[in-house]
């Protein structure tokens, strides 16, 4: 597994990392045993940059985190988060950066993760009634306590990533970013180049979309939140595989599959770019891996960015209560 630096001054990381959430919640039927796995055989096969947040499950993706990484924690670069409130409406999502409640939640975090640091902590929605510089100013008493080794933002938007920055060095900023959001190129990516902020994409093959395993609406699992997405809806649902068709016939002409295309295009796009796909099986974390092997020929590039140009999927990211979270 090839590694890279997370920002102009952050820790060196797999090129790929793993996403934990789906192995606790949203989606479909979870399997403990596999997922630990699955974790387990990340980190044999190199892929030592995991990701949870304290908001998964909630707060059991951090315990299952915790417990796959006992007696192997020198071999894990650790990302959680804070910030994201849930409350008894199961739907209902609310953001918390004050001061008190970042000291609180990092007390707790590294108690279910068992471990006495964390190496890259997030602050998970930008909270809009607290000003950045008073949550990054926890953040910054955190690191100099030692609890914290690197600062992150997910979801932030450039002005705000430049008054975080300029009172501790934000070292990654977490943004969905994949061949159908393409956002980030706008102004995030080169914010954050100008900065020296490493950049972390998720859902990277589209909350699994890109990988054509969604033919129709039924596919999802029951209870699966994707079916509340807007991007699975209807005639967006239809639009959308007009996409994942095009991903799949490159995907055969490259020899690859379509996540392993979806992921060796983020890998292209520049060195300072680390796709956390997510997933809970041994399977498909073994197929996304082969992806750092993917050569692109720059008529590859050109021919895949005429296919998936900014704006080309239906509907938006996340439903009306998700879209509200976003920064700017």
């Amino acid at each position: 597994m090839q590694q890279r630096r997370l920002g102009r001054q952050g820790p060196m990381v797999s090129s790929l990392g793993l996403g934990c959430m789906g192995m606790s919640e949203f989606y479909g039927p979870t399997d403990e045993v596999e997922s630990l796995a699955t974790i387990h055989r990340a980190l044999d096969l190199g892929i030592d940059f995991l990701d949870t947040a304290d908001v998964y499950g909630p707060y059991t993706n951090e315990q299952l985190v915790g417990q796959a990484i006992a007696g192997r924690r020198d071999q894990v670069v650790l990302a959680t988060k804070f910030g994201i409130v849930r409350g008894s409406d199961p739907l209902a999502r609310g953001v918390n950066g004050r001061p008190e409640y970042v000291r609180a939640c990092c007390e707790a975090s590294l108690k279910r993760l068992g471990v006495d640091h964390i190496d890259l902590y997030y602050q998970h929605r930008v909270d809009p009634k607290v000003p950045i510089e008073d949550t990054v100013g926890a953040l910054a008493e955190l690191v100099w306590q030692g609890k914290v080794r690197y600062i992150g933002l997910s979801e932030a938007a450039p002005a705000t990533l430049r008054r975080a920055h300029a009172v501790h060095p934000i070292t990654a900023l977490q943004t969905e970013y994949s061949l159908w959001s393409r956002d980030p190129e706008d102004e995030v990516l080169p914010t954050c180049r100008e900065l020296g902020i490493g950049f972390v994409a998720y859902s990277p093959l589209g909350r699994g979309f890109l990988t054509g395993r969604f033919q129709k609406f039924d596919d999802l699992p029951a209870g699966d939140f994707r079916r509340g997405s807007p991007r699975f809806q209807g005639t967006n649902f239809q639009k959308n595989l007009d996409l994942v068709r095009k991903v799949q016939e490159i995907a055969r002409e490259k020899g690859c599959t379509p996540a392993q295309l979806a992921l060796a295009w983020l890998l292209a796009r520049d060195n300072d770019i680390v796709p956390i796909p997510g997933t809970k099986q041994r399977a498909r974390l073994e197929e996304n891996a082969q992806a750092v092997g993917i050569a692109f020929r720059k008529s590859d590039l050109a021919r895949i960015d005429a296919m998936a140009p900014k704006g080309v999927a239906a509907g938006a990211r996340y439903a009306e209560t998700g879209m509200r979270l976003l920064d700017g």
